[in-house]
């Protein structure tokens, strides 16, 4: 499966002079996680709703600058800047790649979304839920999964094998309670 039939386009995006206000409220209306941050529609940068998280006061913070209690030393979400935020480090796929390569970038990355780029331009988002998506439709077509089993080493199996316990055979004797002795069956009880 290619990047091209699951990606989504036209993309939401942000430049490097945007406010992270700007930004939260790009990702708040479309209900979003991550902004691919472009100038002249290259990708210079990603900008996430952690990095505003970690950017932005929280309601402590605020509470103590608005009661005079801490000095206002941190950042303004209207006066600061995406470039300050965003990450210039940016994994990014092409159209023509697989859903595949993708979805296995995503888990060794630990990303959301990863952009996607043709002629240096970027050209659409591919996200877990369109991975998902994608995943989704191969199951309803019929089409066959396997999942790949990590490589064990022989240390882990020989480890293994030495920690496990037998597994306790079920008796037929029935169950006691060491204290009260066996533990009799209630009778269910009739709703009057």
């Amino acid at each position: 499966m290619r990047i091209e039939d699951w990606m989504k386009f036209p993309v939401h995006a942000v430049r490097p002079l945007d406010s992270i206000a700007r930004a939260r409220a790009i990702l708040e209306q479309y209900r979003i996680n991550q902004l691919p941050v472009v100038v002249d529609d290259r990708l210079v940068g990603i900008i996430t709703d952690r990095d505003l998280r970690s950017a932005s006061p929280s309601v402590a913070e605020t509470a103590s600058i608005d009661a005079g209690t801490v000095e206002d030393v941190l950042l303004d979400p209207e006066k600061t800047s995406v470039e300050q935020v965003m990450s210039e480090r940016v994994v990014s796929l092409g159209p023509k790649d697989t859903v595949e390569e993708a979805a296995r970038l995503l888990i060794s990355e630990r990303i959301g979304a990863i952009p996607i780029v043709e002629n240096e331009r970027l050209v659409g988002i591919l996200t877990r839920s369109d991975v998902l998506g994608a995943f989704l439709g191969l199951v309803a077509s019929g089409g066959v999964l396997e999942r790949a089993k990590p490589a064990r080493s022989s240390q882990a199996k020989a480890s293994r094998s030495k920690n496990t316990k037998p597994k306790a055979k079920k008796s037929g004797a029935p169950k006691t309670n060491k204290s009260r002795g066996p533990i009799a069956k209630k009778k269910p009880q009739r709703k009057r």
